[in-house]
């Protein structure tokens, strides 16, 4: 993508969300990393009923180790993976005592030293509760990225690498949110809703999906199928006809299954 498309695609963005904003709830720094912690292989929704309760009482790593794992447990139990997410927690909340006072650090590396941490969520930490620009890349800011020619990658490192060259400076601080929200609820990953998109025209998809129809030159799967089913006939019936055998029809198959029962229960 051209680096005045680029301008004017996080314009675009920026004038449809001016203000966008994490969809995980928290209370502060650590209740953020523990929520994010959580997430990864959840959604958002899911992860803040299991919280909501939680951070009520828990809001500190000395209040999570006194709750313990097992507590801990029945609070984020409807979460996948709620198992070794609970030992992380807990093992990041220890850690953040014994190596930081108690405190989330503002520093990536430190981050990525904790239990149950990667770079993708100290990136999350670091931009929500510390207001640095960075640009954590998961599913949906990689499908963007590579979908609309953004900022292509065979890795989220480098989709992210590549965001951090072309975002321009004034947009780095809002780009992880402005690219996460626009993929979750416009650039879907099966259904994209192309016709709602404010950057459509400089996105370099082809397969664009349309008000009347699924996207051009591709059937609707029905007609795939059906289609599918036609040829499978076709070949049938032209085999048995080089077998010197009369094709199957509907009428033949139900004869030879009812035969085929009977002799089943003789």
């Amino acid at each position: 993508m051209k680096k005045a498309d680029v301008v004017t695609f996080f314009d675009r963005l920026a004038a449809a969300m001016p203000e966008p904003k994490g969809e995980l709830n928290y209370v502060n720094p650590y209740t953020l990393l523990v929520a994010v912690a959580l997430s990864a292989q959840a959604t958002d929704v899911s992860v803040n009923k299991a919280t909501g309760p939680l951070f009520k009482t828990v809001t500190t790593p000395e209040a999570m180790l006194e709750l313990g794992e097992s507590r801990l447990k029945d609070h984020i139990k409807t979460i996948g993976l709620y198992n070794s997410k609970a030992k992380n927690v807990i093992a990041l909340s220890q850690t953040l005592i014994a190596e930081h006072g108690g405190e989330v650090p503002r520093d990536r590396d430190a981050l990525e030293k904790l239990p149950g941490v990667g770079r993708k969520t100290a990136n999350v930490v670091l931009n929500i509760a510390f207001g640095e620009p960075t640009i954590a890349v998961d599913t949906h800011i990689f499908r963007v990225g590579n979908r609309t020619g953004l900022a292509p990658g065979k890795t989220p490192l480098a989709v992210e690498l590549k965001l951090e060259k072309v975002v321009p400076a004034d947009r780095r601080l809002h780009a992880h949110h402005w690219l996460i929200l626009h993929g979750r609820y416009v650039c879907k990953a099966r259904n994209p809703d192309c016709p709602a998109c404010v950057v459509r025209n400089l996105c370099a998809f082809k397969g664009k999906t349309t008000l009347e129809g699924p996207p051009a030159g591709k059937k609707p799967v029905a007609k795939k199928k059906a289609a599918k089913k036609t040829v499978k006939k076709k070949a049938t019936a032209k085999k048995s006809a080089a077998a010197g055998k009369p094709a199957a029809t509907a009428k033949t198959r139900r004869k030879a299954g009812a035969a085929k029962g009977l002799k089943d229960v003789s």
